[in-house]
């Protein structure tokens, strides 16, 4: 008998819920929107989408809410249209039960700077863009170039993220340039010389040779030597010198932490000029030699 009333309790209380719920709805439904308050949920120092602002662009859309049932207005079909502004990353409706309509939405939040011919605009990690304008700047990494839906930006983010990952090449990297998909040209904050990367494939191989290259390298040869570093092919570096007459070849093993770099100097293009040069200057020590060891001599 105890369980028993125990049991119609909780069916009494289970139905009560239930029509109350129901009750409430249809009083909501019934209810006008009184009001709309927007909250940016990720707003910070550098926001660019305003509460006033997600207004006015619904506003725009032809989308007016306060004065109109409850039950008339679609949350949804908001939410979708809030998504399709290039500002947002994502927006959530709420429908309070005193009339008030809670709007939550996500502004954009950009990964990539991207200059394509006249165009210039940012980008998020799923693609989406949103035109660059004056009255907004993000400290980004920034990307130029011709893209295609073939080849988006994104396909630089696994890139990107490794540079911006290790606080050397952060501070390095001023600039990402895709002359076409096998040649991409980082820019360094080093002026005087660019690094060609090749693909955005092995890029963590790639950026040990660059940094075994500044290493050994540059501090001896200068800073101001070469105009163009590539680490685009497996095991070397081929530096290229101003006079285009020149490159150095840095042999790496970066299975071999203990090997040494090997410069080996080749020429390009004015092989018999630089082979010519080089003999006249070893004759002209040989023929000075003994005019020197007789001057010490006296």
């Amino acid at each position: 008998m105890k369980r028993l009333i125990q049991y119609s309790i909780l069916v009494i209380l289970a139905v009560a819920l239930t029509v109350g719920i129901i009750w409430a709805r249809e009083k909501s439904r019934g209810e006008l929107c009184t009001s709309v308050d927007v909250e940016v949920v990720n707003a910070d120092s550098t926001s660019f989408v305003t509460p006033q602002g997600v207004l006015s662009d619904l506003k725009g859309q032809g989308i007016s809410l306060v004065g109109k049932h409850m039950g008339d207005i679609n949350a949804s079909d908001i939410e979708e249209a809030l998504r399709l502004s290039p500002y947002l990353e994502n927006a959530d409706i709420v429908k309070c039960l005193d009339g008030r309509i809670l709007i939550r939405v996500s502004q954009l939040v950009p990964v990539l700077r991207v200059f394509d011919g006249e165009q210039s605009y940012y980008m998020n990690r799923s693609g989406k863009k949103m035109n660059a304008s004056s009255f907004y700047h993000c400290d980004v990494p920034v990307v130029q170039g011709h893209f295609t839906r073939k080849y988006s930006p994104l396909r630089l983010l696994p890139l990107i993220d490794y540079v911006e990952s290790d606080s050397l090449l952060h501070s390095l990297v001023t600039m990402y340039c895709v002359r076409d998909t096998n040649n991409i040209i980082l820019v360094p904050n080093i002026s005087g010389h660019v690094v060609n990367i090749g693909n955005a494939d092995g890029f963590e191989n790639k950026f040990a040779k660059l940094k075994l290259f500044y290493k050994e390298v540059m501090p001896k040869k200068g800073w101001n030597t070469y105009d163009t570093i590539s680490v685009k092919w497996n095991h070397q570096v081929v530096a290229t010198r101003r006079v285009k007459a020149v490159q150095q070849v840095i042999e790496y093993d970066p299975d071999d932490d203990e090997q040494a770099p090997d410069i080996e100097t080749m020429t390009t293009g004015t092989a018999a000029e630089a082979k010519k040069a080089e003999q006249q200057k070893t004759e002209t020590q040989d023929a000075t030699e003994p005019q020197d060891n007789k001057k010490k001599n006296n």
